[in-house]
């Protein structure tokens, strides 16, 4: 099989010739620039500064030599937008992490290091503003700042408040995705997954505002949780105004790649804590459902993509909810979290979701453990989730910087030890 017709085996739940592979396809699949430097060099590749694909987590970009050497089978198509909301085309300007790994931001992105050796980013590159992320002193990637407000909870007004939240793509930015999508269609097998995004309702990473120079109402995570059950009226009038803009995107979308991608990312929204839920399932289905069941019907009923919707935590009480609405592929699937059991997932929803991700823990196995202990993860969670397709093989989410190489290494062998058994 080639990789795009393995993913393709996969995601339908067929068996596919081996359990296909996933590096750095999207935002929450991928592997921190510090990290992917240094694997690079173990694996003797050519040293470069890393170009980041993703700013707020400082992703790297995973490049071709790379992909080919772990066997990965899916690339992402990317927007040209950030999560600071510049436009970034290329990667041209050095920014050095403070570990000392060389990395190119996106043109359009302004960093600032201040005296206690934090850097702040500024929304859409403009200065004149308040920074809207912060990476502090040693870490390695960033964290909203609050800029929220006050709120008058007698006057709550959403549409005022999100009308600068979300936009329809404009015509440059369609042609930007298509001109990928075709490239990568024709001149590679890859699966491609359309990182389409902009409908993470709720997402914690959004609420706040990181690409907007003002946000306004209600925008303090904490706030917009009580919000649930305060105000749900604020809520789901801002939901319906990202769903209605979500639709014209799924339009513009689908004339831009047609049926050159084989899956669709929908939402990055965390509905689970290491515990549970952050709130009710019957919160979830008055508030949420309804909204995403709108959109995966659209694309569904217009398309033959699958919907990809990442979300951590313990999130067992929502899986019966997810495969109603549509959902068709589930990320990063995190056992580490409170009923989260491979053998139950695989069980009850095997043949109702498609598990991509959950192949090690990067909690505590891939960062802290030995090689030897992450390959026996990586194996066991090879034969829970690989029987009759319905499986692609990533780590429990982004692989953060400080994680061993060696590690990394053992993890990409222990792959390529079970696939070859076949």
């Amino acid at each position: 099989m080639t990789s795009r017709e393995r993913v393709w085996a996969a995601i339908h739940h067929q068996q596919p010739d081996r359990v296909p592979l996933d590096l750095g396809a999207t935002s929450q699949t991928g592997i921190n620039a510090s990290t992917l430097y240094r694997l690079r060099a173990a694996l003797g590749l050519p040293e470069k500064p890393i170009e980041i694909s993703e700013i707020f987590q400082m992703l790297g970009a995973v490049d071709e030599d790379l992909r080919q050497l772990v066997g990965a089978d899916a690339v992402g198509i990317n927007g040209p937008g950030d999560m600071f909301g510049g436009r970034n085309t290329a990667c041209n300007k050095p920014f050095v992490m403070s570990d000392g790994t060389p990395t190119l931001v996106g043109d359009s992105i302004e960093l600032e290091q201040l005296d206690d050796g934090s850097v702040v980013a500024y929304p859409q590159g403009d200065r004149s503003v308040p920074p809207s992320g912060k990476m502090p002193a040693g870490g390695s990637f960033f964290d909203n700042i609050d800029r929220s407000g006050e709120f008058d909870e007698d006057d709550l007004t959403p549409e005022e408040d999100f009308s600068e939240a979300f936009s329809v793509m404009d015509d440059d930015t369609a042609r930007y995705i298509e001109k990928q999508a075709e490239h990568y269609y024709q001149n590679t097998d890859y699966a491609l997954v359309g990182n389409l995004g902009g409908f993470g309702i709720g997402d914690s990473a959004m609420v706040p505002g990181p690409h907007e120079k003002h946000p306004k109402g209600i925008r303090r995570f904490d706030d917009w949780l009580m919000a649930h059950m305060l105000y749900p009226e604020y809520i789901q009038a801002v939901f319906e105004m990202q769903t209605q803009v979500m639709l014209k995107n799924l339009e513009i979308y689908k004339q831009a790649v047609g049926d050159k991608i084989q899956i669709v990312w929908i939402s990055g929204t965390d509905f689970g804590t290491q515990n549970g839920g952050f709130f009710s399932p019957d919160i979830f289905r008055e508030l949420y459902k309804p909204y995403y069941k709108r959109v995966n019907d659209w694309v569904h009923e217009n398309t033959e993509w699958k919907t990809f919707y990442h979300s951590c935590g313990s999130i067992v009480s929502f899986l019966d909810d997810f495969v109603e609405m549509g959902v068709d592929i589930l990320n990063p699937v995190q056992l580490s979290a409170n009923g989260m059991d491979g053998h139950m997932l695989k069980e009850k929803y095997g043949d109702k979701l498609v598990f991509w991700g959950g192949g090690v823990d990067t909690q505590k196995t891939l960062p802290y453990g030995t090689p030897e202990e992450v390959r026996q993860q990586v194996l066991e969670r090879l034969e829970i989730f690989s029987p009759g397709g319905g499986y692609v093989f990533n780590t429990i989410h982004n692989i953060v910087a400080k994680t061993p190489v060696e590690n990394l290494i053992a993890m990409f062998q222990a792959v390529q030890e079970f696939n070859g058994r076949a």
